[in-house]
């Protein structure tokens, strides 16, 4: 059981979430600065205003990372800082460009490989305001292009290049639920704007293109003498059937993974949507044109996989309301037999399932022809974590368990399975400002002490992944 002798692992931060000095060095608002002062939005009413004040300690977090033993970061950036208000004719922010620049530098002299990130859901205020943001077909996909662009030639150094995180979440919880900025929803108890229905869909579209267009200008036109790779990153959790015994629950399977990955991998690899999309949403999902269809096709140097948890499908009958966009199925953590998918963590949607990592890994490969993967984000919270002393928070085994068994499923699917498997980086470097969250729920293997200028301790599991992983990668 063993890795490739050049497989990368690491860690994975956002910008928004570590960054902080959001008025700093000319960066403009995004959409989380704007979302986070709305009362009720983020649970503990905080914001990433300071977060780890990672824009401040660029050093620190490589030393960090070198203290580890990491070979590669992950990390986003914040467009807002490269471009204030975010748009084609706008004006580029020079600081913003060079902050980025040294890092990548730093990173490399470090011999730390950079995995850069372009968009974290951190849009531009100014295109929300402007033209609606990622719900316009025609500006925001022109928009995206023009940052990318600007973002490649400044930074020729980097060679591992990320569209967009997790665009299921910018659309079902950004556009649907109304859980993430911008926070639009039908639910006009939460958001006076929104039609959870057909929103979605239309930003999930929009996105897809800005990624073609994205790949198309990098291969046109940097790759030719830069070199380097470029893909998406999508997320999505493990399935099991409630009843294994029902074809309807085993069927079901499959259609919560095309309904969470493959709305937008299916495009990229094949050039259409699901059927099983189609065959429930009909005309709400918008349609390729000819020109989207050839931009979208075949726009992955690699498969970007953020997998956290796995879950029970139970099928249901009937008509799906118009809001449903699981796949007209229940999620659940046991099953009919009584069985629990795993143990409880801080966070509501997230339960360890090592099986199910190595499944849905498998899953993936077989459906899209083997490509290159990059496991992009891997982690866990821990219950009660925020809570405990220090020294218990420190002694983060649950972490640590989490981390080999994953690890250990996800070599075995290279060596016994046969997946292309490249990099795998945890979820998170340090804990963070955790989205609607705030800072209540702790991904990080290091502890971050808000309450005293954001002082960093690192937990056991942040020393745990190196043997783990010279362990598992091949020597020769």
């Amino acid at each position: 059981m063993s890795l490739p002798k050049d497989f990368l692992w690491g860690f994975a931060t956002a910008s928004y979430q570590i960054e902080g000095a959001v008025d700093a060095d000319g960066r403009g608002p995004s959409i989380w600065d704007t979302f986070c002062k709305i009362p009720g939005k983020i649970a503990d009413k905080s914001s990433g205003v300071t977060a780890c004040d990672s824009y401040k300690r660029t050093k620190e977090d490589i030393d960090l990372l070198k203290s580890v033993g990491a070979k590669c970061y992950r990390f986003s950036l914040s467009w807002s800082r490269i471009i204030p208000i975010g748009g084609r004719n706008d004006p580029i922010n020079q600081k913003g460009i060079d902050h980025y620049v040294k890092f990548v530098d730093d990173l490399l002299e470090a011999d730390i490989t950079p995995l850069i990130t372009l968009y974290h859901w951190d849009l531009p205020e100014g295109l929300d305001k402007r033209y609606g943001g990622l719900l316009n077909r025609t500006e925001f996909p022109l928009d995206f292009e023009h940052y990318a662009r600007v973002v490649f030639k400044a930074i020729p150094k980097c060679k591992h290049w990320i569209t967009f995180n997790e665009p299921w979440c910018s659309s079902i919880l950004g556009y649907n639920s109304g859980y993430f900025a911008p926070g639009h929803t039908s639910d006009r108890s939460k958001s006076a704007v929104g039609d959870s229905a057909r929103e979605p869909w239309i930003v999930g579209h929009n996105l897809l293109v800005a990624h073609g267009r994205a790949v198309k200008a990098f291969r046109d036109d940097f790759k030719p003498t830069q070199g380097g790779e470029i893909g998406i990153t999508l997320n999505g959790d493990a399935t099991y059937p409630w009843d294994p015994e029902d074809p309807a629950d085993v069927e079901a399977c499959d259609r919560k993974i095309e309904f969470a990955i493959s709305w937008f991998a299916d495009p990229i690899y094949f050039g259409k949507y699901p059927d099983s999309m189609l065959k429930q949403l009909g005309n709400r999902l918008p349609t390729f044109t000819d020109e989207e269809r050839a931009l979208v096709q075949g726009s992955n140097d690699f498969y970007g996989m953020n997998h956290y948890t796995a879950n029970y499908i139970k099928h249901k009958t009937g008509t799906p309301p118009e809001d449903d966009f699981l796949g007209n199925l229940e999620t659940l953590f046991y099953s009919k037999a009584g069985e629990c998918i795993g143990p409880e963590t801080q966070s509501f949607w997230l339960r360890p399932n090592a099986q199910g990592f190595r499944n849905l890994l498998n899953w993936l490969s077989n459906r899209y022809g083997r490509p290159k993967i990059y496991v992009t984000e891997n982690g866990t919270s821990l219950k009660g974590e925020n809570d405990m002393p220090l020294e218990q928070i420190l002694e983060d085994d649950f972490r640590v368990q989490y981390f080999h068994d994953y690890a250990h499923a996800m070599a075995k699917a290279v060596s016994e399975d046969g997946v292309d498997l490249r990099g795998y980086m945890a979820w998170s470097l340090m804990d963070n400002f955790e989205w609607a969250e705030g800072y209540e729920t702790r991904f990080g293997v290091t502890y971050v002490d808000y309450a005293n200028d954001q002082k960093r301790y690192p937990k056991k599991s942040a020393r745990s992944l190196k043997p783990l992983f010279d362990s598992l990668i091949k020597k020769d």
